[in-house]
């Protein structure tokens, strides 16, 4: 059974799942309640025997604010779902860390780039930032030019300087020293 056929049974025995098809990937799209009973599915019953990602997105203004998105793959198939669900801020996801270990981490990164916490996840401890960091930098919130901070040597003790947008090059020959505009502003 390949990735369509997979996603036009599970649509077909829960409630409210829908499939989308773009460019020959098939995305099924379920709600939270479901959503850990369906990803069970796919490994026991349809051979997505690996996870490849697990990521989230930042609707900021809108209700629900986020939505997870989970990449499986049939190792033996060579078969790609996706899976996704809306979230609002206050629910937290069911972790897939018992179902595929690779999910540890990237459910960690979730929460520390996200502030997502995942129910059930055996070390909800912050992966990239540093532990007592109070913000979540892939917000869409979150300032371009960063936030101030009372850690040195951690972090930058001021924001970032990013007039004309981080790593802004400009085409040509020359090398990365003198194509990327800020460093022409340190000299």
């Amino acid at each position: 059974m390949n990735a369509q056929q997979a996603a036009e049974k599970l649509s077909a025995d829960i409630d409210g799942a829908k499939v989308v098809e773009f460019r020959d990937e098939h995305t099924l799209i379920v709600t939270r309640d479901t959503a850990k009973d369906v990803l069970r599915r796919c490994r026991d019953e349809f051979g997505f025997d690996f996870l490849t990602d697990v990521c989230s997105l930042d609707h900021f203004g809108d209700d629900p604010r986020f939505e997870m998105v989970y990449e499986l793959y049939s190792m033996e198939r060579h078969d790609h779902l996706r899976i996704r669900f809306p979230l609002s801020e206050e629910e937290k996801p069911d972790t897939v860390s018992d179902l595929w270990p690779t999910a540890n981490w990237h459910e960690r990164e979730c929460y520390d780039m996200m502030g997502i916490e995942f129910e059930g996840h055996p070390d909800m401890t912050r992966i990239l930032m540093w532990e007592g960091y109070p913000f979540f930098p892939l917000r869409k919130d979150f300032p371009l030019a960063g936030r101030e901070s009372d850690m040195p040597d951690v972090a930058f003790t001021n924001p970032a300087p990013l007039a004309g947008g981080p790593f802004v090059t400009s085409p040509s020959d020359a090398s990365t020293l003198h194509r990327e505009p800020r460093s022409r502003e340190m000299d």
